[in-house]
């Protein structure tokens, strides 16, 4: 564990391997301790950076909602990982970590090398719609409050988007749960209101502006999120979009050979390096 001061608050990063630096950004609820297989599997070859993002695992939760905001959150974020010891690095998200890459890639190009997005989106178009989604999140932030992260974490679970998580090996299954109940009810409430899709800016109009390498993947039963993928990838100048057979919103879990596989042939190809 590497808890860092990153702009007045202490962010934590998991830093392991060797090689060119990969960040990488958790999904809502969740932890860098989630990304362990992947980790595994790359760190032979590229140095890997997990990161808790604000709110979450070991990085701090503050009252305020100042450093929760999406733009904040990417300028801690860059500046945690140059602290790290990386000024530039591949910025690998998923979900909730996959909107804040991608808003690194938009107003942090400077630390950014490349970018490799799972289930992710650029937000959402219209006020009408933003403001619905405040609305919403308000909601679940205000359940997590009364009901405590236990009872909350049984029904995120168990929304629709997580169907396919019934097919997880029970060690997955465990270990995702387990590191969802480390949370806190501060941490993740102020998140749904800081840096949720309503809350963030939308950056559809933005998309031609990351010319660095990108890769976007999607399971092929998460259908919102691969068609979402396919317009982002034809809006940026120099990115690719596959489906993930077998996988549903979360790939890297429920398919982490094939993940694994894509993640590390682009890799390779943006560096240049080959199988040691």
């Amino acid at each position: 564990m590497t808890r860092l001061d990153a702009g007045g608050v202490m962010l934590n990063a998991e830093v392991a391997g060797q090689g060119p630096p990969v960040v990488l950004l958790h999904g809502f609820t969740g932890s860098a301790r989630g990304w362990a297989r992947v980790t595994e599997a790359l760190a032979g070859e590229f140095t890997m950076i997990a990161c808790d993002i604000i709110g979450h695992g070991q990085s701090d939760a503050p009252e305020g909602l100042d450093h929760y905001r999406m733009r904040q959150v990417a300028d801690d974020l860059a500046m945690l990982v140059q602290r790290v010891g990386y000024p530039r690095a591949t910025w690998l998200g998923y979900s909730m970590g996959g909107r804040t890459a991608l808003q690194v890639a938009v107003y942090r190009p400077d630390v950014v090398a490349a970018l490799i997005l799972e289930g992710a989106s650029p937000g959402l178009r219209t006020e009408k719609e933003r403001a619905e989604r405040v609305a919403s999140d308000e909601v679940l932030a205000q359940r997590l409050e009364a009901d405590g992260v236990e009872p909350f974490t049984d029904y995120w679970q168990a929304i629709p988007l997580f169907a396919s998580h019934a097919s997880l090996p029970k060690d997955v299954w465990d270990a995702q749960r387990a590191g969802r109940l480390r949370n806190s009810v501060r941490g993740l409430a102020n998140s749904l209101r800081g840096m949720g899709t309503g809350s963030q800016e939308g950056v559809h109009e933005r998309l031609s502006e990351v010319r660095v390498p990108a890769l976007l993947m999607a399971g092929e039963g998460d259908t919102r999120y691969t068609a979402v993928g396919h317009e982002m990838a034809a809006a940026m100048p120099d990115a690719t979009m596959h489906v993930i057979a077998g996988g549903g919103h979360a790939a890297h879990l429920e398919q982490p050979e094939r993940f694994t596989a894509l993640v590390l042939e682009f890799l390779r190809r943006v560096h240049g390096t080959t199988a040691s």
